[in-house]
């Protein structure tokens, strides 16, 4: 009897482990079932991304073009004539000015040191053919008021102011035409943002499907490229302008100053 209770309590103890077995086993699917099942797909996921990131077809790009390519094909050949020569203009003309307004060009320190010497010598016959034969602003002011000098010293500042007023007449007009550059380039650039516009309208208009964007393209970049070129000209232009001015009107009340000084030895003389 002893042996019969043993072995029922060895099938009782038995059954008991194998139920604590599948509980423990149930527990562990219960915990780590949903995180398998969230870490497959995402494994999943990064392979399919992989594989066609790898993909045995690799996607290609287009070859770019330059910037300046870009630039020439969106103009095209009657707005490149057009902005080059404004642009060659615009060079030559700031070269000009930059090399003819300077004090050694309009007011050369030589031609006033032996100006003054001739007139304290009272070589005043010299001292005329010297300001004659000078081609400088200060020049041709002195020369002018030592022509007139016979006539007594308010005739001679008169002359000179005229000289003055004709020499700064001269000179203006010189740098007008950087001004004129400066206008004309946003002028050519609005023309051809209107011509581009209407361009890619008319394709608009004559197209009995929606046009592609690369149909469009062609004028709304010459559109917008010719605008740009036009201020590229146009903002140093303006500048260069200012600035010149500025320095013309310096140089006149520079110029003035030194003409009268060196003839105010002959204020209050009558006629000679």
């Amino acid at each position: 009897m002893v042996a019969g209770v043993r072995t029922t309590r060895r099938r009782h103890g038995g059954g008991l482990a194998w139920l604590g077995r599948m509980a423990v086993a149930a527990c562990l699917l219960g915990v780590w079932g949903p995180t398998v099942s969230l870490v497959a797909p995402t494994a999943a996921v990064a392979q399919d991304q992989a594989g066609e990131i790898t993909g045995d077809e690799p996607a290609t790009q287009p070859a770019g073009k330059s910037y300046l390519t870009f630039l020439v094909e969106a103009l095209g050949i009657k707005y490149v004539i057009i902005f080059l020569l404004l642009s060659f203009g615009l060079v030559a003309l700031l070269v000009m000015c930059s090399m003819q307004f300077r004090r050694s060009v309009l007011m050369p320190d030589g031609l006033a040191q032996q100006f003054e010497q001739h007139l304290e010598k009272k070589e005043f016959q010299q001292a005329y053919e010297l300001a004659r034969n000078d081609d400088s602003y200060l020049g041709r002011v002195l020369a002018a008021g030592m022509g007139k000098l016979q006539a007594g010293y308010p005739a001679a500042v008169e002359a000179m102011q005229a000289a003055e007023s004709e020499q700064a007449m001269t000179l203006e007009h010189k740098i007008s035409f950087v001004s004129l550059v400066g206008a004309l380039a946003p002028m050519f650039g609005l023309l051809g943002t209107v011509d581009g516009m209407v361009t890619a309208f008319m394709k608009i208009a004559q197209s009995t499907t929606t046009p592609k964007p690369n149909e469009l393209a062609t004028g709304i970049s010459q559109a917008l490229v010719t605008t740009l070129i036009g201020l590229w000209l146009a903002i140093p232009a303006i500048a260069c302008y200012a600035v010149f001015r500025n320095w013309l009107q310096r140089f006149n009340a520079d110029v003035d100053d030194e003409a009268m000084r060196l003839m105010s030895r002959f204020q209050g003389m009558g006629k000679k």
